[in-house]
């Protein structure tokens, strides 16, 4: 399976992204309207120049409650992971579980075009068990 497979599978492929210079309090705001647990922070919605998730939020506030006033670009993670679409989303597992990493923004020609969470990787893993079960369960039936 690839990852393009699991963008299509999706309810919503938007990707809620978030300027660098924005306050953290906007980031917590967005987080909770779009119920999503990461955006990419990008500069024009097209390049990739972050990505910031709750838990750098909560990391955050835990040392310094004045954080929700910081630019999210002081919390934000620079070096991000991405993914293409035509990689495999056994790659991409690896990579996340290697890295302990819950969202992947998916880029091609340098352009932002989807996000994968690890709850996108799991529903689909879980439907590829599901599906193969499903055939093992007729074959043993039908002989």
């Amino acid at each position: 399976m690839r990852i393009k497979d699991v963008i299509q599978a999706k309810a919503s492929h938007e990707v809620v992204t978030i300027g660098p210079d924005a306050t953290v309090r906007e980031l917590v705001a967005l987080l909770a309207e779009h119920n999503v647990g990461a955006l990419v922070v990008s500069e024009d919605g097209e390049r990739v120049t972050g990505i910031v998730s709750e838990r750098d939020v909560v990391r955050r506030l835990h040392a310094d409650v004045g954080v929700l006033d910081s630019p999210v670009s002081s919390i934000m993670t620079a070096d991000v992971r991405t993914c293409a679409r035509e990689d495999a989303l056994t790659d991409l597992m690896q990579t996340m579980t290697e890295h302990r990493i819950r969202h992947v923004p998916v880029v091609a020609d340098g352009r932002l075009t989807g996000i994968i969470s690890i709850g996108d990787v799991v529903k689909s893993r879980i439907g590829e068990l599901e599906f193969e079960r499903d055939q093992l369960d007729h074959y043993v039936h039908q002989t």
